[in-house]
């Protein structure tokens, strides 16, 4: 609604609509993913909402206005991390109106990115984590899938969207490597340890082609490749991969509330632990930058000092 409680003028809400869609278009060309695209729109029709209820057009706004916008996300009820995320969408946004000639400057680059809470990743120790993977029987075609899953999971540093982006082909057991298409279409190579490796083969041979037969039908949505596929034959989501880690966890009294970022981060700080250096870290996790994985030295620092006093009589 407009200020004064009617409708925004339509040459406003058209042109948040024609601005969206010029952004659109130039994720499109930069091969950005389907699931990053939705994300700014949802993001971008927020600000639009706002901005058209204002009356300011996008080639009108100033950054008084950008300011105005993140103070009423805070003012709603979003957390600094969602008013960070939304801002960062309308930087993105003004930025190619000004790349395509309208706008003479981006509005956002003056306005602050409000701070978020620095909180140390959760990690699972290693026992714990041995706990989880061994608790996983191998029997039944689900079970067989999720050891494989998670043991892959956990030996490669794998987001919940790299897990189920899996093709049957991207693991090279000559190689013993794994081929992963990160986020931003980035492709990295990661050793693939012998755990993994044996539950995979193990899920592949007496598993997979069970599931996959469960198909409705030829081209249905699990893909020809897809090398993780949900009991009726088709590519696991990403919620399917949280829902059965949480099962799996509680099963094997190791906690609750995990992710498959908790076996991600759990992954990388086991290896800082047994004497990695950041850059390999970086390069498996496929972080842009190290300043990324550094967090993970914050890990470690809290760990030691934990150690230290409980265990140092004049802690």
């Amino acid at each position: 609604m407009h200020a004064n409680g009617t409708q925004p003028p339509e040459p406003v809400r058209r042109a948040w609509a024609q601005a969206i869609e010029l952004l659109e278009e130039d994720l499109v060309r930069r091969d950005r993913a389907p699931r990053t695209r939705r994300a700014y729109r949802g993001d971008l029709t927020a600000l639009a909402v706002w901005a058209g209820a204002q009356g300011i057009e996008p080639r009108a706004i100033v950054p008084r206005d950008v300011r105005r916008y993140v103070a009423h996300l805070s003012q709603a009820g979003s957390s600094p991390s969602t008013s960070a995320r939304k801002l960062a969408a309308a930087r993105a946004l003004f930025t190619s109106l000004r790349e395509h000639g309208l706008l003479a400057q981006n509005p956002a680059d003056l306005v602050s990115t409000p701070r978020r809470p620095r909180h140390l990743p959760r990690v699972l120790s290693a026992g714990d984590t041995s706990k989880l993977l061994d608790a996983i029987a191998a029997g039944a075609p689900l079970e067989l899938r999720d050891r494989a899953m998670f043991e892959l999971a956990y030996s490669c540093g794998l987001r919940a969207e790299e897990i189920v982006s899996l093709g049957c082909s991207d693991l090279d057991f000559d190689a013993e490597q794994l081929r992963v298409e990160g986020k931003g279409r980035k492709t990295r190579l990661v050793p693939v340890g012998e755990p993994a490796q044996a539950a995979v083969r193990d899920y592949l041979e007496r598993a997979r082609g069970r599931l996959a037969s469960r198909a409705p039908r030829a081209g249905s949505g699990s893909g020809p490749t897809a090398m993780f596929l949900s009991n009726n034959g088709r590519r696991l989501s990403t919620s399917d991969v949280r829902r059965r880690l949480r099962l799996w966890a509680a099963r094997a009294g190791v906690g609750t509330g995990f992710s498959p970022h908790a076996l991600r981060h759990s992954f990388a700080t086991h290896l800082l632990d047994g004497g990695a250096d950041l850059r390999s870290i970086q390069e498996m996790l496929g972080h842009a930058s190290v300043s990324s994985t550094q967090i993970y030295t914050r890990v470690e620092s809290a760990r030691l000092k934990s150690a230290y006093t409980r265990s140092h009589p004049r802690a």
